[in-house]
């Protein structure tokens, strides 16, 4: 199981870095939680399949959601953790309300984390069984659920261009390739308008910003060691996230950090 396979990343980076250890090790039992939570979604479709439409299948959601709210109400950071404890209260109709709202899209992902972080289960569960997610695609997110980019990687190609950049939806967890000049949030494609940094300390990871947009996203270079998973890895270089802050870039959808 995927979610298995990002916790053993996450918790074998903990012990590697005094400054990103909490955050890893916070993301190692979230997946862990998740993990356990995809169990169970995958009992109630065995019985009753999900249709790909949220407000069909929401009704079985909630219950195996609470598997993740309450590791976070006891785990997360204080701020996460209060909001996980008043969402394990809630009324179904509420929580189900959530969930539609940043389904829909009338509320972005960047605005919930834990609806995003309930959500991603569900959608990660129907591409296993290949039922297609039925939500809005915005132009340049993802492909198969329109989740947006939190994460970039550059991998080697057969092409004479050199390496091939790929985006990581933080939906469903899966990646798509995109050409290396152009800005994922708005689509600017004048290298003038595209400046990329990077630090000494991070030599595989770079920010990729778009001064049109002022957006960014984070890239880890793959041609450089193949063994990092990008959405666990990049938490070891969050003081690149702090620094193009300061410099007064957003982050097209945040990490597993909340930044």
């Amino acid at each position: 199981m995927a979610f298995h396979r990002l916790a053993e990343r996450a918790e074998a980076l903990a012990p590697t870095s005094e400054a990103a250890a909490s955050a890893l090790r916070f993301a190692g039992g979230l997946f862990r939680a998740q993990a356990s939570n995809a169990i169970a979604l995958a009992s109630i479709h065995s019985s009753q399949p999900f249709s790909g439409e949220l407000a069909r299948d929401l009704h079985s959601l909630l219950a195996p959601a609470q598997i993740t709210l309450r590791f976070v109400a006891e785990n997360g950071p204080p701020a996460l953790a209060q909001e996980a404890k008043r969402r394990v209260q809630e009324a179904e109709s509420v929580a189900g309300s959530r969930l539609q709202v940043c389904w829909t899209g009338d509320r972005p992902f960047s605005e919930d984390y834990l609806s995003r972080a309930l959500l991603r289960v569900y959608v990660e569960h129907l591409a296993s069984v290949k039922i297609p997610p039925l939500r809005p695609h915005p132009q340049g997110y993802c492909p198969y659920c329109g989740g947006p980019p939190w994460i970039a990687s550059r991998r080697a190609s057969d092409s004479s261009e050199g390496a091939q950049r790929f985006l990581g939806c933080a939906l469903c967890g899966s990646e798509w390739p995109l050409v290396r000049i152009r800005c994922p949030s708005c689509g600017e494609a004048n290298p003038d308008k595209l400046p990329h940094f990077g630090a000494d300390r991070y030599r595989a990871v770079r920010i990729e910003a778009c001064d049109t947009c002022k957006r960014y996203v984070k890239s880890l270079d793959l041609t450089l060691d193949a063994r990092p998973i990008p959405e666990v890895d990049e938490l070891l270089s969050l003081g690149l996230d702090l620094w193009a802050a300061e410099q007064g870039y957003s982050r097209i959808e945040p990490g597993l950090a909340g930044i």
